[in-house]
């Protein structure tokens, strides 16, 4: 498979997430938009919100090859609040009519697959963190549009699909296995880990050598939305065996930031 046709299909399974949290919150009323999450301080208009602007924020540093001047401009804003700038600009246009933050929204979404597709062969983008490649990049909007997206089911009482797309999560969470460690100020063990999850569609999915030591079995549904600490780790099904893959469920993170607390058991 070509970059070109991975990027093409890690787009379209993008599309299909945003077009299903979409469908979700269109006919919502302005009061419905104001619904708390179950992330702390955070509203389903706080959600979309962010979500929108981290897309603009991607389009500006996919074009950054074409124009550094706007990506720049963006992270001077950031350097002057680095701990609050992300929510704070989440907020701010949570302020906006439901109407306003879901034009914007749709506007965002397909421009940033434009905006990817013009990031040279090879080349990769800034960002916050280490640079990335259009793939990498479009990877973790899906993971951060599919975690997000769950707490706005939530919070309307929906019960989502359980899609196979969610491949896409449980790789960025099984990557980070070391970030995990280092962002919980901990060293990363140095057994290897096999990690076997089963799809929602029932395929096997594996990371890591056949041989390992330590292993992490589970459905994958769970594992992602511990990864992404959307639940408890008591409420899912993953058994680890090692000292370190063990340790690893009780930090497990795979997104940019503090060491998040998680969610309490149910």
């Amino acid at each position: 498979m070509t970059q070109a046709s991975l990027l093409d299909d890690l787009l379209a399974d993008l599309t299909a997430e945003g077009d299903r949290l979409r469908g979700a919150v269109v006919d919502l009323t302005d009061e419905q938009w104001v619904t708390d999450t179950p992330a702390e301080g955070w509203t389903i208009a706080t959600t979309i919100a962010h979500l929108l602007w981290t897309d603009e924020a991607a389009i500006l540093a996919a074009r950054s090859h074409e124009d550094k001047g706007p990506w720049d401009a963006l992270v001077l804003a950031g350097m002057a609040d680095p701990t609050g700038f992300v929510d704070t600009a989440a907020l701010e246009i949570a302020q906006l009519p439901p109407a306003e933050i879901l034009a914007r929204w749709d506007v965002g979404r397909p421009a940033l697959g434009d905006a990817l597709r013009g990031v040279p062969a090879g080349e990769k983008m800034p960002w916050f963190g280490p640079p990335m490649s259009a793939t990498s990049m479009v990877t973790a909007r899906f993971m951060e549009t599919w975690a997000h997206s769950l707490d706005v089911y939530d919070a309307l009482g929906i019960i989502p699909e359980r899609s196979d797309r969610i491949k896409h999560v449980a790789h960025i969470g099984v990557r980070t296995r070391g970030f995990s460690f280092a962002n919980a100020g901990l060293d990363v063990p140095a057994a290897e880990v096999r990690v076997e999850l089963i799809a929602p569609g029932g395929d096997l999915w594996t990371w890591g050598p056949d041989d390992a030591a330590e292993t992490v079995r589970g459905s994958a549904y769970d594992f992602c939305l511990l990864a992404t600490q959307r639940v408890h780790r008591a409420d899912t099904d993953l058994v680890a065996q090692g000292s370190g893959a063990d340790a690893w469920l009780d930090i497990a993170q795979c997104f940019a930031g503090p060491a998040g607390g998680g969610r309490e058991a149910k």
